[in-house]
C-alpha cells in the first residue's frame, strides 16, 4: 500500500457529451472505480464541453452512491497482518478495526497533517471519518480521500480537558453525530504536533467528560 490518493478518469461517461443517458459499460466503469476503492471518479469532457453537465455529474453520483451501498466494501482485512513502525499509523489501523467491528456512528481524527485520517481511508468501511484540523493544507488534501470529511478545527484553542467535548460540539453542530451515539476519536498528547497520535477513545456522545 503507497497510501496515496487514487483517481479513477478518462473517458468514463464519454457518451454523455452528447447523450441523456451513459452505456451500460460505462456505468459499470465508474461502479467497479467504486467497488476497486478508488479515491474519487473523474470527468473531463463530459463536463467541460458536453451538452448537459449536470446531468452528467448528477448520473456519476448516483452510480458511486449505489456502489457504496455493496457489502464487500463495507468491511476489509487490508493490512491485519502488517507489523507497523509508525505509532500513528497504528493507531489509524486500529480504530478502524474497532470501527467495523463495533455499533459505531463516526470516526473522529484530530489531526495536523492530515495522515491520521489518510491511513484510516485506505481501509474498506461504511464508516464516515470525520478529519479535525487547523491546517488548511491538510484541510484541502483530505477532500480527495475517500470517505474522509475534512473540518476546520484549531485543537491548540483548548486544554486536554475539553478537546473531545469541544471536538464533540462541533461534530453535533454540522450534524454529523447526536446524543447517544459512539464515536471513535484518535488524537496525539501535544496539541498541534504532526505525527504525535498515539491515543484512541471510545465516546458515547453526550457523555463526553
Amino acid at each position: 500500500c503507497l497510501d496515496k490518493p487514487v483517481i479513477t478518469a478518462t473517458q468514463m461517461m464519454e457518451s454523455m457529451i452528447h447523450s441523456t443517458m451513459a452505456t451500460r459499460a460505462e456505468v459499470s466503469d465508474v461502479a467497479n472505480a467504486v467497488l476497486d476503492y478508488s479515491d474519487a471518479v473523474m470527468l473531463s469532457a463530459e463536463s467541460a464541453i458536453g451538452d448537459n453537465p449536470v446531468a452528467v455529474v448528477s448520473a456519476m453520483s448516483r452510480i458511486c452512491l449505489v456502489a457504496e451501498e455493496d457489502a464487500s466494501i463495507q468491511t476489509s482485512g487490508h493490512r491485519l497482518d502488517t507489523h507497523f513502525s509508525r505509532i500513528d499509523e497504528s493507531v489509524a489501523m486500529a480504530a478502524m478495526y474497532m470501527a467495523n467491528h463495533l455499533d459505531v456512528t463516526a470516526v473522529v481524527a484530530l489531526t495536523e497533517s492530515g495522515n491520521t485520517p489518510l491511513w484510516m481511508s485506505r481501509i474498506k468501511t461504511a464508516m464516515p471519518i470525520y478529519g479535525l484540523t487547523r491546517n488548511k493544507t491538510a484541510l484541502g488534501r483530505m477532500t480527495l480521500y475517500r470517505g474522509v470529511y475534512p473540518v476546520e478545527f484549531d485543537v491548540t484553542k483548548h486544554d486536554r480537558d475539553s478537546v473531545n467535548a469541544m471536538a464533540e460540539k462541533v461534530l453535533i453542530e454540522q450534524g454529523a453525530v447526536k446524543k447517544g451515539d459512539i464515536a471513535i476519536l484518535t488524537k496525539g498528547d501535544y496539541h498541534g504536533v504532526g505525527g504525535g497520535a498515539n491515543a484512541i477513545k471510545v465516546l458515547k456522545v453526550g457523555d463526553v467528560v
